[in-house]
C-alpha cells in the first residue's frame, strides 16, 4: 500500500456537488492498494499514518501524532497513487489491485484507522474533487513495501 500524506488545516471531498467527507485540522490521506497487498500493510499503513510525528509541539518542532494532536484523517482511495512512470510518459497503472480487493482494503484501513482517529472518506471509485489547505506545507510519502 502506498499513501500520499499531507497536514492540513483543512480539507473536504466532494462527489456529484455532495460533500462526503471533511475535516479541520488532521490529515489528508491519498491511498493506494497494490495487487500484493494484504492485511499486514493495512495495519502497518493505519499504525505508521496515526502516528507519524508531523504536527508541531510548543517548541515547533514536529514532534506530535494525529492521535497527540486529537485531529481528524480524511481517506481517499486513489488507484494512481500506485502509478508506474518510470518507463515512456504514460504512466501503468498493473501495479494497482483489482477493485474488488482494493475496495475490502480499503474499508480495512477506513474501520482500523476509526479505532483511534475520526475519519472522513469519500466514495470508493467515484470522481472526487478533493480541496485542501496544506499546512506547512507537509507532505510525506509512505510505502508498506518500504520502496521508499
Amino acid at each position: 500500500m502506498r499513501a500520499v500524506v499531507q497536514r492540513v488545516s483543512s480539507a473536504s471531498v466532494v462527489v456529484d456537488g455532495k460533500v462526503t467527507g471533511k475535516i479541520d485540522k488532521g490529515l489528508l490521506v491519498l491511498v493506494g492498494i497494490g495487487r500484493e497487498d494484504d492485511e499486514r500493510d493495512v495495519e502497518w499503513l493505519v499504525d505508521k499514518t496515526v502516528n507519524l510525528r508531523i504536527f508541531e509541539d510548543e517548541n515547533d518542532k514536529m514532534n506530535l501524532s494525529l492521535i497527540d494532536v486529537s485531529g481528524s484523517l480524511l481517506a481517499i482511495s486513489q488507484f494512481t497513487v500506485m502509478g508506474d512512470a518510470r518507463k515512456g510518459r504514460r504512466p501503468s497503472f498493473t501495479d494497482a489491485a483489482e477493485p474488488e480487493v482494493a475496495r475490502g482494503l480499503f474499508n480495512d484501513f477506513l474501520q482500523m484507522a476509526s479505532k483511534t482517529v475520526r475519519v472522513e472518506t469519500g466514495i470508493f471509485q467515484a470522481h472526487m474533487d478533493v480541496e485542501l489547505v496544506n499546512s506547512g506545507p507537509v507532505t510525506i510519502l509512505l510505502d508498506s513495501k518500504r520502496v521508499f
